[in-house]
């Protein structure tokens, strides 16, 4: 029975690879790659010649069996198309399967995006939280941000270009207006970390097309902030509007005594 390795390859810059990652690319019996595409490029780089498979979203159920039969014969390494594998990415779905079959599997650490940003951006580095992709509906996206907005730590997400300036209205409606790094490209040629409030963000997006994968480093709750529990602001919302308050009022009410965005509360009644 063979291991399987868990393997960080370069974000961008093709040097940033470890000397050991190097050795366990070289000397396992098969690589499952996320993109062969990505994948020949790097090993073309360092003269690696080992066989490559693909395992990504798509066909990972139809890839599981043959790699796990590879690990019966050997080694084997999973790389992703860029980072550490099974951080957004279908990689989770292998790793858990070699655990449950109590295979060997073993780290070999490097690069990833959402440390290089937190790094960068200049924001709080002791507690952290990892959103991956938010949700692409604007209501999902809302429900998930409500969940996190109290906590002091700083969060961190991912984003496509084109549904950034959607993300940061939502970022700005529930969180209110907080610090923000707008991580693009890192370690690439364009490489650029942007810093400002959600305000500008969404003001800096509008004035320049996003282009290119962003990380996004997001200030966490303010130590000031005395927040009411959502399920304080649903209960006084219900109780003025019982009383009477149109929605807009009640919301501004309670906005004001909750220490909640008028906007998110509004949502709420």
């Amino acid at each position: 029975m063979g291991s399987l390795y868990i393997v960080g390859t370069p974000i961008g810059n093709l040097e940033d690879i470890t000397l050991r990652a190097l050795r366990v690319l070289q000397s396992v019996t098969l690589i499952a790659a996320e993109d062969t595409r990505k994948a020949r490029i790097l090993l073309d780089k360092y003269d690696i010649h080992t066989p490559v498979t693909s395992f990504f979203e798509g066909n990972e159920r139809l890839k599981l069996t043959l790699v796990l039969d590879a690990l019966a014969q050997g080694d084997v390494a999973l790389i992703s198309e860029a980072g550490m594998p099974g951080i957004s990415d279908p990689g989770y779905a292998l790793i858990q399967a070699a655990v449950t079959r109590e295979i060997l599997v073993i780290p070999v650490p490097g690069p990833s995006a959402h440390t290089a940003a937190l790094v960068a951006a200049g924001l709080p580095t002791d507690r952290f939280l990892f959103l991956g992709f938010l949700p692409r509906k604007a209501s999902e996206r809302a429900a998930d941000l409500r969940a996190v907005m109290e906590l002091k730590a700083t969060l961190i997400c991912y984003e496509a270009p084109h549904r950034l300036a959607a993300t940061l209205e939502t970022l700005h409606t529930v969180l209110g207006d907080r610090e923000i790094a707008l991580c693009r490209e890192l370690t690439k040629h364009f490489e650029e970390v942007w810093r400002g409030s959600l305000a500008e963000a969404r003001q800096h997006v509008a004035d320049i097309p996003p282009r290119g994968e962003y990380t996004l480093v997001i200030a966490g709750a303010p130590e000031s902030a005395a927040r009411w529990a959502e399920a304080a602001v649903r209960e006084a919302l219900a109780a003025k509007v019982a009383h009477g308050a149109s929605r807009s009022q009640a919301a501004r009410e309670v906005a004001a005594l909750s220490g909640w965005p008028r906007r998110v509360v509004y949502d709420l009644t």
